[in-house]
């Protein structure tokens, strides 16, 4: 049952107004339930304060409205937005294609899962070179589930004091809790790098053990996806904490032919166009190949032109393979 400290916060925040205070207390009752073996009580617990919210929240024609943007010095944390991307807007390898969808369906099915006692996926590590669809994953996942994509600012959360960003990241912690969303961590390893490496120092060192510990207590219904281009220098005890590690790659030559297929039907017609823009994209990511997609395709709208000449997709593309090398040369 409820602890009586509990109860009195319930109580005193009702009386006071204070709706996000209600709300967090609330699931912590629920968290405090489910940790007893009181799954089904927790359960629905979590369902009377999910419809609590949504009664709360303001409805719109136009789409849906925050229930709770963030407010204070969590706003200057939280970047908040409400994606319609889908994942079928992406272009993704079989096994990770899979994977993400293995994720949406147990996020379909929480409540009946957790009634059983079992924990359906949602703290997802992404990671693979930079390009590749990281960020647009967290996007579509958000927008799968209709629900708002919470970006963490780092440059806000890390400070050279101690103990300060452990303090922004409980408040990061709190709004997972209280308001579910998909929260993702960028560029990860700046917070999630091997403690005593050369460049490791104090605070660092407790910022990685404050998350640790948040996210392994960590009930609530909200997503945690991390993201970093750099998997070998993070933290061992990270990759324990997590649900799924998910890999992404380059996309292979025919991930690019679908992509060009998916951008492009309306300008390049010929299986032979396509095939050999697609050789000429090797190498480069998603987000390189989309960049030059899009160059493309104003070039042909401020020209008035109802077809690209592939020839100047393939200019494009070459372009940026030398962008590639040159930079590789450089970081060598």
């Amino acid at each position: 049952m409820a602890t009586s400290d509990q109860l009195k916060a319930l109580l005193r925040s009702h009386a006071e107004g204070d709706d996000r205070q209600f709300f967090s207390v609330a699931m912590q009752m629920a968290a405090h339930e489910a940790k007893q073996g009181h799954g089904k009580l927790a359960e629905e617990l979590r369902g009377l304060i999910d419809a609590a919210k949504s009664r709360r929240a303001i409805g719109s024609v136009d789409g849906p409205v925050p229930i709770a943007r963030p407010k204070g010095e969590l706003a200057g944390l939280l970047n908040v937005s409400y994606p319609s991307r889908r994942l079928a807007d992406m272009v993704l390898a079989e096994p990770l294609l899979s994977s993400l969808q293995r994720v949406l369906k147990e996020q379909r099915h929480l409540s009946k899962l957790r009634s059983h006692g079992l924990h359906p996926r949602r703290k997802l590590l992404l990671v693979g070179p930079s390009g590749t669809g990281k960020t647009m994953t967290a996007s579509a996942l958000a927008g799968e589930l209709g629900i708002p994509l919470f970006v963490v600012r780092l440059d806000a959360l890390i400070t050279k004091f101690m103990g300060e960003t452990a303090a922004k990241l409980r408040q990061v912690f709190d709004a997972v809790l209280t308001t579910r969303g998909v929260y993702f961590f960028d560029e990860f390893d700046a917070i999630g790098s091997q403690r005593g490496m050369a460049n490791d120092v104090g605070e660092v060192r407790r910022i990685l053990n404050s998350f640790l510990l948040m996210i392994e207590q960590d009930e609530s219904n909200s997503l945690i996806v991390a993201a970093t281009n750099h998997p070998d220098i993070l933290d061992e005890a990270l990759f324990r904490r997590f649900d799924d590690v998910i890999e992404y790659h380059v996309p292979s030559t025919t991930e690019v032919q679908v992509l060009l297929r998916m951008r492009l039907s309306g300008y390049i017609k010929s299986k032979k166009d396509i095939a050999d823009l697609a050789k000429d994209a090797t190498g480069l990511s998603h987000a390189e190949v989309a960049r030059a997609i899009d160059d493309a395709l104003k070039e042909a709208v401020m020209h008035d032109e109802r077809a690209i000449a592939a020839e100047g997709l393939h200019i494009l593309l070459q372009q940026r393979q030398s962008v590639r090398r040159r930079t590789a040369t450089s970081n060598a």
